[in-house]
């Protein structure tokens, strides 16, 4: 069986920092599946290749037919996370080049993988009947000149999707994103896991078995404008596994003061620092009236006090914790 290093971290990535639940590498879709709204996938098709056409002078399907295009369509890997808040879905298309990513040219390039990302989005609509979700073209090395002419495609392509009512977005992920939005996500939220299926994971922790080197896990805060994508690690992870991975960790290794390991266990500072509505820690002969399901099971040991720490976090318009709790890791440290 041939297996891909690619596909493999993706496949860590999707399950470990996407959280998803369900997560397939060499997805294609089957001849006997009924293919879904059809009239909106030939007019997709239509109106991008018009676009690119007149604009770039691109011939993106090279005569293609719609059949024909999903015939040749494998999604490297595909994940699905499913919460109350609804379903999220991410698809990657990923390429490995040593000598950097350039399919014949810069223009051929920039054809391609725009193609890859269309073609994606055709899946989604044709056969899960989903309108948005993240799509990914993924490699460690792409030539610069290569990124200048794909990038404003990527841009358009966006663009072109909002205006038709679809809510995808399509991004490149290479070269310093590449370590910053995958790589380093992947060992900060997966430390501790030994499931012989990853070969990403289990060659790396051969690697750790000779070192002690660990991954940083110092964001690399980047010079950009206001409508640029954040480069930070931690953008891609959850807030719950940020909670569970570097806070975790900075309250375990004993660098808090003791005070403030005291103030932790009111709602009235947890609500004032990390904006949650429990107490962030809950020891367990506490005479504090908690229920326990409010917190992560696995305790946690503060200079030798067994605590548990708060699960209630959440990042949405009307309850968005995250800035408290990335505030108070970059006062501690922690990033």
């Amino acid at each position: 069986m041939k297996i891909e290093m690619g596909e493999s971290i993706f496949y860590s990535w999707l399950r470990h920092v996407k959280e998803c639940q369900i997560v397939q590498t060499n997805w294609k879709a089957s001849l006997s599946w009924q293919l879904q709204n059809e009239d909106k996938l030939n007019h997709l098709m239509s109106v991008t290749d018009d676009f690119f056409k007149n604009k770039y002078n691109y011939e993106i399907f090279k005569n293609n037919s719609l059949s024909q295009l999903l015939k040749q369509a494998e999604l490297d890997a595909i994940g699905t996370y499913i919460s109350e808040s609804g379903i999220e879905i991410h698809v990657v298309d990923v390429a490995f080049h040593e000598g950097g990513l350039l399919y014949g040219g810069k223009e051929e390039t920039a054809m391609r993988v725009t193609k890859k990302l269309i073609r994606a989005a055709l899946c989604l609509i044709g056969y899960f009947n989903i309108f948005e979700g993240d799509i990914i073209f993924a490699s460690p090395k792409i030539n610069n000149s290569a990124m200048e002419v794909l990038e404003p495609c990527i841009s358009d392509l966006n663009k072109l999707l909002h205006d038709n009512g679809y809510d995808f977005k399509g991004r490149v992920i290479a070269n310093e994103d590449f370590k910053e939005l995958v790589l380093t996500p992947i060992l900060i939220a997966s430390d501790g896991v030994s499931d012989t299926s990853e070969l990403f994971m289990r060659g790396y922790q051969l690697v750790k078995m000779f070192g002690d080197d660990r991954p940083t896990r110092k964001r690399t805060v980047k010079t950009t404008d206001n409508n640029a994508v954040s480069n930070d690690s931690l953008s891609e992870l959850k807030i719950g596994k940020i909670a569970q991975t570097l806070l975790r960790e900075t309250l375990e290794s004993g660098k808090v003061s003791e005070d403030e390991i005291h103030l932790m266990q009111t709602k009235e500072y947890s609500k004032k620092v990390f904006d949650i509505q429990y107490p962030l820690l809950y020891k367990p002969d506490s005479v504090n009236e908690v229920s326990p399901a409010r917190y992560y099971s696995i305790p946690l040991r503060i200079k030798g006090v067994v605590y548990y720490l708060c699960r209630e976090w959440f990042e949405v318009p009307a309850n968005n914790d995250r800035p408290f709790l990335l505030k108070w890791l970059e006062l501690h440290g922690a990033i």
